[in-house]
């Protein structure tokens, strides 16, 4: 009877970590779309303050870049993450016909922890859902501003907080390889575009902009499991 009952225990025990295939690691990386909240300005507004000709200045709000995390699952569906992630380009642009050069370039790189719940059924898709807090650093370099003389910019640096609510879904190519379909995040950052931007071109020249910005971030890649 008890070398029944050990027999038993042997087999349960085995059939319970065949099934629990959690990963205790994961690593993600990839592409990152980042669109991002104009806060109040536009482009009459910066043609207006920086006296140029109607129609010289625009707003980029779309930024590419990469997204990458490390995850660990403390069980079955909830897991502590670590988010990095870096997007490019200037927010100024200038229209083809303006004659307008040397704008200044910029990049933003954000650093967020937090946890993470994931539906895992066996199934070769696995949704999941996070929260993540922590800080984002917003950059723009000096632009020189070729063929506008009335404005210059200087580099200005800011970080404040940061915020991604969202989630998305995996997809299961092996037990150790999914490919992340999409990751949609609503991304919150703390910068104050007055202070920001006053900071580039000069104290005082840009008021009742936004404090905070209110954006969407797309990501896509590979999951490694471990």
């Amino acid at each position: 009877m008890n070398r029944l009952t050990a027999v038993a225990i042997v087999l349960i025990s085995a059939c319970a970590l065949a099934q629990d295939s959690t990963p205790k690691f994961q690593v993600f990386g990839g592409y990152s779309l980042l669109h991002t909240d104009d806060g109040g300005l536009n482009g009459p507004l910066l043609n207006s303050l920086l006296e140029a000709p109607n129609g010289t200045f625009g707003l980029n709000s779309n930024f590419n870049g990469w997204n990458a995390e490390a995850q660990y699952n403390a069980n079955r569906w909830l897991g502590l993450v670590a988010d990095v992630s870096g997007h490019y380009g200037g927010p100024l642009t200038a229209s083809s016909g303006s004659g307008v050069a040397g704008l200044p370039g910029g990049n933003e790189y954000s650093f967020l922890f937090g946890p993470v719940l994931t539906y895992r059924s066996h199934a070769k898709f696995e949704p999941f859902a996070h929260a993540l807090f922590g800080f984002d650093r917003a950059s723009l370099s000096a632009g020189s501003f070729t063929g506008l003389t009335t404005a210059a910019s200087g580099a200005m640096t800011d970080t404040a907080f940061g915020m991604a609510l969202g989630g998305g879904v995996d997809y299961n190519l092996f037990s150790h390889l999914a490919i992340r379909l999409g990751q949609a995040d609503y991304f919150y950052t703390n910068h104050d575009l007055n202070s920001f931007y006053g900071g580039a071109f000069g104290p005082g020249l840009f008021s009742g902009l936004a404090n905070h910005e209110n954006n969407l971030r797309f990501s896509t890649g590979i999951v490694f499991k471990f």
